[in-house]
């Protein structure tokens, strides 16, 4: 008997930021990226020719192959918005209308035309979900979950910028949205314009910035700015916005109402901004525990899935489960932005529009750790290092892990450089930068002189699953470091009086546990577990150095410097490893140090500053 041909569904997301492909066979995730990582432009929006080109590659096909090509939102529906809201708003806005238009015109509105001009002759038409189902999808798809609540929250799809609803089997159905141009995401975006930071890029910034202020705006977001229900919706007063027709993300009484214009990028950061983020941070996670908890009442669940750009903040996340929300376990989308949708948009056509039921396989997820990614052989690595003039050493695995170990307690920082990049903002062992979490000086040297950033910037440990719980107060599992929580207290050290008094950025030098490079100032953590199943040999290493220290708890950064993405090969490893303070450089077997090395020849590469 004959076996039927697989079936590929490639899902594309595209044209806004953060432009991503993923391909599925029979349903089953074989390769996930973003465009970013093959052209080195952070967030890249425009169409993922390569991202394509490597997926259909990785699974040995060309794209007259594909059965289903589907794309993450439906563009006729956002340009209707887009209409209505510049009517509405005439004559204001007009810049940003004749702004807008040609790009519009030209491309985004005849999305199927690009389409099928990238990928040729195709088999089927194209599909397009809606923004948010695509959210959503991604949200339960892949979870563990056999039924669980969704929730999806961001700065806007088509209309909706929040929706709420149920996944059971291969299906979600949303019941519940709320509608541009109230929006959570678009909020925390004004505030991140207002703080100096990008739009789309710097809401993590913010997030980090957080906790270094107090709330004393809080208030008057709520009295002035928001109208937030008890059941997590809001509406934002429009008087103190101009993103709906125009170039700014605020107007200037959000400008008086807040004590000045927004700071200029690059200016030094103010007691004012620290208390901005705070402000802003704790109005955001407000409004999340409030639409949880509502979700929560309607549904009776206690298991819940996440996605959309607002779910990659950690810290609203963490409190979910801490809180009084009923829900017990949350399981949130490791590529949560729009990357992620272009999976979650694949997933939706294989089980909803091809009607294809879902298998939850032992409680885990679908996604593989992430890790879906490109990868490179040792003969590859041989040659690209080679062709560098790179000078190396070949290692077996146990020596290589030991050596690596070693380094670590020693105080290097090691690049790190394994296996299927990571499919998502978070590097996760396989493109990372790692240090020593036990020493006071890590967090300070590796933001200044490693990844060439704000002091500020924390730092998220890696720590072996079976011994979270051990350095974590975590009640559950974090593997895609989407989860922030307290620093066990039996690791905590004790704070002077004098040093609790410090304010702002004085209180990065206060040591608040005995792994103070990945603790904050509040003396959290954003956790990432390590599972042997899923990361086996990352998770060997973080067994070594505990076999060695005692500890197995690691600094895990993304391997970029700032402005660039995560590096995607063993070529970018390597510049970005000559371009910063990084000791050694790991790529699978071999490792290299950075005195060995010749001057880099290649060209004088720029980022942006964000």
């Amino acid at each position: 008997m004959v076996s039927a041909p697989p079936v590929y569904v490639l899902g594309l997301s595209a044209y806004y930021h953060d432009s991503a492909a993923c391909l599925l066979r029979d349903g089953e995730v074989v390769a996930a990226a973003q465009e970013e990582r093959f052209t080195r432009k952070r967030h890249d929006a425009d169409f993922p020719a390569q991202a394509v080109a490597w997926c259909l590659a990785e699974a040995g096909i060309d794209a007259a192959r594909v059965d289903h090509v589907v794309f993450y939102d439906k563009p006729v529906t956002k340009f209707a918005r887009l209409l209505e809201t510049h009517a509405a708003m005439a004559p204001r806005g007009l810049r940003s209308w004749l702004t807008a238009m040609p790009v519009w015109l030209k491309q985004k509105l005849f999305t199927a035309r690009e389409i099928e001009r990238a990928l040729g002759e195709l088999r089927s038409d194209v599909l397009f979900t809606e923004h948010h189902q695509a959210h959503a999808a991604s949200a339960f798809l892949p979870s563990p979950f056999e039924r669980a609540a969704v929730l999806t929250l961001d700065g806007v799809g088509e209309w909706t910028t929040t929706s709420a609803g149920v996944g059971e089997g291969g299906r979600v159905e949303l019941h519940r949205e709320l509608r541009f141009p109230h929006s959570l995401g678009l909020l925390y975006s004004a505030f991140t314009y207002h703080c100096g930071f990008k739009v789309n890029s710097g809401e993590y910034k913010l997030m980090g910035l957080a906790p270094y202020g107090e709330p004393r705006y809080r208030e008057r977001i709520l009295q002035h700015v928001v109208d937030l229900k008890d059941d997590g919706t809001l509406r934002l007063d429009q008087s103190y916005f101009d993103y709906a027709a125009g170039l700014r993300m605020t107007s200037r009484r959000f400008d008086a109402l807040f004590d000045g214009p927004p700071r200029s990028p690059e200016a030094p950061l103010t007691q004012r901004e620290m208390d901005l983020a705070a402000s802003v941070q704790s109005v955001t996670e407000e409004a999340v525990l409030r639409l949880c908890r509502d979700l929560h009442r309607r549904t009776g669940l206690t298991d819940l899935c996440l996605a959309g750009g607002v779910a990659l903040n950690c810290v609203a996340n963490g409190k979910i489960t801490r809180g009084d929300t009923g829900f017990r376990r949350v399981w949130v989308q490791p590529a949560a932005g729009d990357a992620g949708a272009a999976l979650g948009a694949a997933m939706a056509v294989w089980h909803g529009y091809l009607g294809h039921p879902r298998t939850v396989r032992d409680g885990r997820d679908a996604m593989r750790g992430s890790l879906l990614g490109p990868r490179w052989d040792d003969a590859a690595v041989a040659r690209e290092l080679d062709a560098l003039g790179a000078v190396s050493e070949e290692l077996a695995e146990d020596d290589l892990l030991d050596r690596v170990a070693a380094l670590l307690d020693e105080g290097a920082v090691v690049g790190w450089f394994q296996g299927r990049m990571e499919f998502g903002p978070r590097a996760l062992g396989a493109r990372s930068i790692l240090g020593d979490a036990r020493s006071p000086a890590m967090q300070r040297h590796m933001n200044l002189r490693i990844k060439q950033r704000e002091s500020f910037r924390p730092f998220a440990p890696a720590v072996l699953a079976e011994r979270a719980a051990e350095w974590f107060d975590l009640d559950g599992d974090s593997p895609y470091m989407l989860m922030t929580t307290p620093v066990n207290p039996a690791r905590r050290l004790a704070v002077s009086d004098d040093d609790a008094r410090r304010e702002g950025l004085a209180r990065l030098a206060v040591p608040r546990s005995t792994i103070p490079a990945v603790t904050h100032v509040d003396g959290s953590s954003r956790v990432q577990t390590v599972h042997r199943e899923t990361n086996p040999r990352f998770h060997a290493l973080l067994s070594r150095f505990e076999a060695r220290t005692g500890c197995p708890v690691l600094v895990n950064t993304s391997f970029n410097q700032r402005g660039e993405p995560i590096v995607c090969s063993p070529r970018d490893a390597y510049r970005c490893f000559l371009r910063t303070g990084i000791d050694w450089l790991v790529v699978e077997r071999r490792l290299l140090r950075r005195e060995a090395q010749p001057p880099w020849q290649g060209p004088a590469e720029t980022f942006d500053a964000d």
